[in-house]
């Protein structure tokens, strides 16, 4: 019996592996939240920090359900959250308080605006000369478009991603998702876990400089290696690849679609038995990855032809009974009923106040022995203001005060 290795309970019968590390969470919409995000996961206090009227966009980005952000849901789970508005006397002295005790600050404001408000790097390290100050932003802290708004969408355009997705004769294809700002998250809590371990031997803290434009730049491959040494840029291919074949989306005789992959040589070789074109094998051309490639028509037309004559059940039997690669393409309704999806419980339900229980995405990975779990989804606009200022100290005369000013 194989073991999950992620919870959903309140329970802990072992300390998560960051548990006792503080994140202040002041960044906005995608990436750095999800880095936040994932940091919670595995056991950090993550405090989100929103402003008072102003609260971090992704609570009405996507669709709701009786008022409530879904995609907050996410986003947010395993954060406390408060409300400060750090433009105000108030606010900024009560984030250097919070500071004090914190490992780590994310941040995605312009370049210069914590800085504008007497927060920036040199009067918190001054507070907390341990803290991890991440700073993650479109395009970086310095350079020629440092202070332009930035998204995930103008590093999807910038990157060369866009470039090379969708048909060789149509436009290039931006992704219908936040493909940008979550690899950056992701990217994020490692460069932030990375600034720790550094912490570990230094003792003291430094600043992350994070551009959303790079980390995608990276999961692109060796792109610029390649244009360096050979001048190749590389085209739209649509679903097919420049580096081996067939590789393509197939239709089935019951109108759902499958997808192929050979990018070994082994795997190429059982396909073509498979759908009856065992001749190929012997083509000159086929004992390459690129070669076959250059004869992708060929291919294809021999893979779709044969699976288009079967229904997709028929085809994934036939393909696993040949140790060849194949998979549904699935949408999120075939996810959430997908047998291997359910036994890694990669989907998991999450008891949420506002509305009830909640499916959503587990912890990202399983840890043999200190787990990771969600313990609550996103919770409302400054629920834990009162709670996590007064275990800083702040008296009830200290909030009236912060109220009364707008800081809160």
């Amino acid at each position: 019996m194989t073991t999950d290795h992620r919870t959903t309970t309140d329970h802990r019968t072992t300390a998560a592996p960051l548990t006792g590390l503080r994140v202040l969470d002041l960044a906005t919409l995608f990436a750095g939240p999800l880095a936040a995000t994932m940091l919670g996961d595995f056991g950090a206090e993550v405090i989100k920090v929103e402003h008072p009227t102003k609260p971090d966009p992704s609570r009405g980005h996507g669709p709701s359900k009786n008022g409530v952000g879904l995609w907050w849901k996410l986003l947010g789970r395993n954060k406390r959250t408060i409300t400060l508005d750090l433009s105000k006397p108030g606010g900024r002295t009560t984030l250097l308080r919070l500071a004090r005790s914190a490992d780590v600050v994310i941040e995605n404001f312009r370049p210069g605006t914590l800085e504008k408000w007497a927060l920036g790097w040199e009067e918190l390290s001054a507070a907390n000369p341990r803290l991890v100050l991440t700073r993650v932003t479109g395009f970086g802290q310095f350079g020629p478009y440092a202070r332009r708004p930035g998204f995930g969408t103008l590093a999807e355009a910038m990157s060369g991603f866009a470039a090379i997705t969708g048909e060789p004769d149509a436009p290039p294809t931006l992704p219908p998702f936040g493909l940008a700002d979550s690899i950056a998250g992701l990217a994020t809590a490692y460069a932030v876990m990375t600034a720790l371990a550094a912490r570990e031997r230094t003792g003291e803290g430094q600043v992350v400089d994070m551009a959303i434009i790079e980390p995608i730049l990276t999961v692109l491959g060796p792109q610029p290696t390649w244009y360096d040494q050979l001048g190749h840029v590389q085209p739209r291919t649509g679903n097919r690849s420049q580096n081996n074949a067939p590789r393509n989306t197939y239709r089935t005789a019951d109108g759902t679609w499958v997808a192929v992959s050979t990018s070994a040589q082994s795997i190429a070789e059982r396909v073509m038995r498979l759908v009856g074109r065992p001749e190929l094998i012997d083509e000159p051309w086929f004992a390459t990855g690129a070669d076959r490639a250059a004869h992708a028509d060929v291919l294809d037309e021999a893979v779709g032809a044969w699976i288009a004559e079967r229904t997709r059940t028929e085809v994934l039997a036939a393909f696993e009974k040949a140790e060849a690669a194949v998979a549904p393409i699935q949408d999120v309704r075939d996810v959430m009923a997908d047998p291997q999806y359910q036994a890694l419980n990669t989907v998991t339900t999450v008891d949420d106040p506002e509305l009830g229980p909640l499916r959503m995405q587990n912890v990202l990975f399983r840890l043999s022995s200190t787990p990771g779990a969600i313990h609550w989804a996103g919770r409302p606009h400054g629920t834990d203001t009162d709670e996590v200022l007064t275990e800083l100290g702040l008296t009830q005369a200290d909030l009236d005060l912060l109220r009364k000013e707008g800081a809160v």
